[in-house]
C-alpha cells in the first residue's frame, strides 16, 4: 500500500469491510510509513518529560538524545521536587489506590483537599475531580444535556466535548467568532430547556485564546450558561497563572470552569469547577466519575503541591512567556505560518500531509522531536508541526530547533517572509 494515496480518514469507516480486514488494511498503511521513516506515533521516552529526553530510535533501536518540542509540561512540574516529594509521602501513607469509586469508598481527605484548592484556584464554590481529563468533559455534558438542551460549540473544541455531547442537540459556531455565536442563540433562544456554549479556553492545535468575555456576555444575554475547557489554560495565562477567566479579568462569572490535571501542572486526571450544587449533582450522575475508581493518592498529593508552585514560584510562567515570545518573534521573521498562536502551543502550518510527515522525519533524524498533526485532525489545507515550549527550554534549545527549521523551511517551501509581530 502507498500510504501517500490515504489518509486517516479512510480507515474510520468503510461500507465493505468488516472491523478485522479494516483494521488489516490500516496496518499496511502505517506499515509504509514506517518504511519511509516518517511514522512518529509511540515513540519510547526513557526519560520523561523535560525540555530534553532520550528516546528509543523506532527505525535502529538505539538511544536518541533529543529536544523535547512536543510535551504539554509547560512548566515542568512533572518532576520538580515538590510534587515528587509529595507523591512519594502520599504512597507510603495511603498506598498505591484508593481502592473504591469516590462515591462510595474511594473518597480521601486528600481527594477533599484537592477539590477545595481547584475550586479556589479557579475563584468557584466547589469542583468535583476526575481520574482523566477526557471523561471529566464527557461525563459531565454528558450527565447535565438531554433530550431538550442544546449544546452550542466552538467548531474546535476538544474531541471530550464532542464525544459528551452525542446524542444530544448540538450547534457549532465559527471558530471564536462571537457574531457567529449569537446568531445561532438568536435561533435557538426559546426553543430548548439548557442552553449550553462551550468553548476551550486554549485551542490545542492553534495556541489562541478564546474571547471568553465576549462570550460570557452574549451568552447570558440569550439565556445560556458557559462552560469553558481550560487544559492549556491553567498555569499558563493569567496574571497568576489561574487561566482564562482570570486573563480577561472574568473570574466568578463563568458557569462551569473544566479542565485537565495533565498539561502544566503536570500529572493526570480532570475537574470541573461550579457552584456547589452542580458539583453535587455531578457526584451522581456524572457515569465517569461514579464508576472509574478514585484518583491514585499520589496523583491528588503530587497536584496540590503542583498549584503550590504555581502560585509561589511565578518565574516559571514569566520563563515560559519569555521563550514564548523569542520563539514567536523569529518564527514570524522566518516567513512561518503559525496562524494566530498566542501561547505556548505553535503550528507549523504547511499544508501537505507528506511534507508534513518528511519534515518531521528530518526533524527527527536531528534529536528534535515534534508532533505531526495531519487530517482529519485538521483541514488538509492546514496539516502542520505542532510545537510546544516549555518554561525550562534555554535559548540554546530554542535557537538549534529554530536554524533547523529555517534550514528545513526553505527546503520544502513553506516560507513566506513576512514582518514579524512581536507580542
Amino acid at each position: 500500500m502507498d500510504s501517500r494515496n490515504y489518509s486517516l480518514a479512510d480507515f474510520i469507516s468503510s461500507s465493505n469491510m468488516d472491523i478485522m480486514e479494516l483494521a488489516k488494511q490500516f496496518n499496511e498503511y502505517l506499515e509504509d510509513i514506517h518504511l519511509r521513516k516518517q511514522l512518529q506515533s509511540r515513540r519510547v521516552s526513557l526519560s520523561g518529560s523535560g525540555p530534553e529526553m532520550d528516546v528509543i530510535d523506532p527505525y535502529d533501536g538505539h538511544v536518541r538524545h533529543m529536544i523535547n518540542m512536543a510535551s504539554n509540561d509547560y512548566l515542568n512540574l512533572t518532576k520538580h521536587p515538590k510534587s515528587v516529594a509529595a507523591g512519594i509521602e502520599a504512597v507510603k501513607k495511603y498506598g498505591s489506590g484508593a481502592g473504591s469509586v469516590p462515591l462510595l469508598g474511594g473518597t480521601l481527605d486528600i481527594h477533599i483537599e484537592l477539590e477545595k484548592r481547584i475550586a479556589r484556584f479557579k475563584g468557584c464554590e466547589d469542583a468535583i475531580i476526575y481520574s482523566n481529563g477526557f471523561g471529566s468533559n464527557a461525563g459531565t455534558l454528558a450527565a447535565l444535556l438531554k433530550e431538550n438542551d442544546i449544546a452550542i460549540l466552538d467548531m474546535l473544541v476538544h474531541a471530550s466535548i464532542n464525544d459528551g455531547c452525542k446524542g444530544i442537540k448540538t450547534e457549532y459556531f465559527r471558530h471564536n467568532n462571537v457574531s457567529s455565536l449569537e446568531k445561532i442563540l438568536k435561533k435557538v433562544k426559546d426553543h430548548y430547556r439548557t442552553k449550553l456554549v462551550v468553548v476551550d479556553g486554549v485551542y490545542s492545535m492553534d495556541g489562541d485564546i478564546s474571547p471568553l468575555d465576549e462570550i460570557v456576555n452574549i451568552a447570558h444575554q440569550y439565556g445560556a450558561y458557559v462552560m469553558v475547557d481550560e487544559a492549556h489554560a491553567t498555569g499558563v495565562i493569567g496574571e497568576h497563572g489561574r487561566g482564562t477567566p482570570e486573563h480577561f479579568h472574568i473570574e466568578g462569572r463563568v458557569d462551569l470552569v473544566a479542565g485537565t490535571f495533565s498539561k502544566a501542572l503536570g500529572v493526570v486526571g480532570g475537574f470541573v469547577a461550579a457552584k456547589k450544587e452542580v458539583v453535587r449533582y455531578l457526584h451522581y450522575f456524572s457515569r465517569p466519575y461514579m464508576f472509574s475508581t478514585a484518583q491514585t493518592p499520589q496523583t491528588a498529593a503530587s497536584l496540590i503541591a503542583a498549584l503550590d508552585v504555581i502560585e509561589t514560584e511565578p518565574e516559571l510562567r514569566q520563563n515560559l512567556w519569555d521563550n514564548i515570545r523569542y520563539f514567536r518573534k523569529h518564527l514570524l521573521e522566518m516567513g512561518f505560518n503559525i496562524g494566530n498562536s498566542q501561547t505556548a502551543i505553535f503550528p507549523i502550518i504547511v499544508g501537505d500531509d507528506y511534507k508534513v510527515r518528511e519534515i518531521c522525519r528530518e526533524l527527527h533524524e536531528n534529536n528534535v522531536y515534534v508532533n505531526p498533526v495531519q487530517y482529519p485532525a485538521v483541514p488538509r489545507r492546514l496539516s502542520r508541526i505542532r510545537i510546544s515550549l516549555m518554561s525550562a527550554h534555554t535559548r540554546q534549545h530554542l535557537d538549534t530547533v529554530l536554524e533547523l527549521l529555517e534550514s528545513l523551511g526553505t527546503r520544502y517551501g513553506i516560507l513566506t517572509p513576512k514582518v514579524a509581530e512581536i507580542l
